[in-house]
């Protein structure tokens, strides 16, 4: 992954957001900073940041709404900060639209593991030229990912708009049809990690996916569940340079 991204740190504890600016600073990432959602607004009008960690408990609008207006214009990779053990507020941060989350209190190097892997998965080009390499647009069900642009298109050639998360769920699915994938195996491509394969943060991932693909879950055209197997994408994929 290339070095001096830059990272969008909003959070209104004054400490938290030092304490983030020195750490990430030191491992060669770019960091602006902002403690509510007005000077967030502020940042985003002069900045375009390659991830944007955000606290959900603020002043005025909290993390949650900030989230929802965000992903309104923008597929950029969150992370919410949650000081909440309460699954629900995980769970809703990833139906808004969130890519990852992290309790308070947190370790600063395993945000930093977080933001490198969330970062690596929605590179647009590799190092190794590999992503240059797939086909640009892989057809399915009447849809069409642009793997150069992370876009959903639909028959109308009309974007429908996917987190980095979700579009990396579609092409785990899309490079291996008619073959189960297991929730270790998506909990290891979304996150990096599979200590949670059991959460029910992989259900959030599959329902928004399924719903943006207007897939019904009882009757599925695109991805079938197979108990015990995990889900498999069933649509025929071609693909298109």
């Amino acid at each position: 992954m290339a070095n001096n991204k830059q990272v969008l740190v909003v959070d209104d504890d004054r400490a938290i957001r030092e304490l983030l600016a020195e750490y990430l600073s030191k491992n060669n990432f770019n960091v602006i900073t902002a403690e509510d959602g007005i000077e967030m607004d502020l940042r985003l009008l002069s900045n375009s940041p390659d991830l944007i960690i955000l606290d959900i408990m603020l002043p005025g609008d909290d993390g949650f709404a900030l989230c929802q207006r965000i992903r309104q214009t923008s597929n950029v990779p969150i992370i919410m900060l949650t000081a909440n053990s309460d699954e629900m507020d995980r769970v809703l941060g990833l139906e808004i639209g969130a890519d990852d989350y992290i309790a308070k209190p947190f370790s600063p190097r395993e945000l930093l593991a977080r933001i490198k892997a969330l970062l690596r998965r929605t590179l647009f080009v590799s190092t190794d030229n590999q992503v240059q390499e797939k086909p640009r647009f892989l057809s399915f069900a009447g849809w069409k990912l642009d793997t150069r642009q992370h876009n959903l298109l639909d028959q109308h050639d009309q974007v429908i708009a996917l987190t980095g998360a979700d579009y990396q769920l579609l092409m785990l699915f899309l490079e291996s049809p008619n073959q189960p994938i297991s929730r270790d195996q998506i909990c290891q491509a979304l996150h990096g990690r599979d200590a949670f394969a059991n959460e029910r943060g992989i259900d959030v991932h599959l329902s928004r996916l399924r719903q943006s693909l207007g897939d019904d879950a009882k009757s599925p055209k695109i991805i079938k569940t197979v108990r015990g197997a995990g889900y498999v994408f069933i649509a025929e994929v071609t693909t298109e340079q």
